[in-house]
């Protein structure tokens, strides 16, 4: 659990580090020059992500509560739309203008789709973890540039191509939960 913690806390500060103190990320960007430093960022980012996976793996099933039985279909769904949230940040169809965030709601949305099939302790930590971040994240962005554009909507064909790049994802995510000896259309009670 200390590995899953520690990667969570790594996630976290560095996204909030932008928000929180925006003029020492700046002073980082003069120092080392723009490229460099979200390379540090970035390996940060991918080292928290390390951790949380070897974390989560390692942990001891200890569990909080008890999933209602049946709900393996309704997380199946949820991480599509999730999926699908998650490229909306990079779209440019007519979906994109929907939602300010949407690669956070993507996440919130992520992690219920764990949270209703998995109650044991270290899901509640990283699924819940995550959520939390995100909706912070979602308060922070929003006070720090307070008015919102919305993009303008592209044309369908973008949304089109959004749906079947978010289903070959999806199964992908699919197959790799499968291969990790998790295989989601069986869950059906987490």
């Amino acid at each position: 659990m200390t590995t899953l913690i520690f990667g969570l806390l790594i996630w976290t500060l560095v996204h909030y580090f932008k928000r929180l103190m925006p003029s020492t990320r700046a002073s980082l960007d003069a120092a080392l020059g723009q490229r460099p430093a979200k390379g540090i960022i970035a390996s940060l980012l991918l080292i928290s992500i390390v951790l949380m996976v070897i974390g989560y793996r390692s942990s001891n099933d200890i569990n909080v509560f008890s999933p209602i039985a049946g709900m393996g279909y309704l997380n199946n769904l949820l991480m599509f739309i999730a999926v699908l949230l998650f490229g909306m940040g990079s779209s440019k169809g007519k979906m994109r203008a929907w939602f300010r965030h949407p690669m956070l709601m993507g996440v919130i949305i992520w992690s219920i789709a764990h949270l209703i099939i998995r109650g044991d302790l270290a899901s509640v930590t990283l699924f819940g973890g995550m959520a939390i971040w995100a909706l912070i994240q979602m308060a922070l962005v929003n006070r720090a540039v307070p008015d919102w554009t919305r993009p303008n909507a592209g044309p369908m064909a973008r949304d089109i191509r959004l749906f079947v790049i978010a289903a070959v994802v999806y199964a992908l995510i699919a197959s790799i939960h499968i291969w990790l000896g998790y295989n989601p259309f069986l869950v059906t009670n987490g």
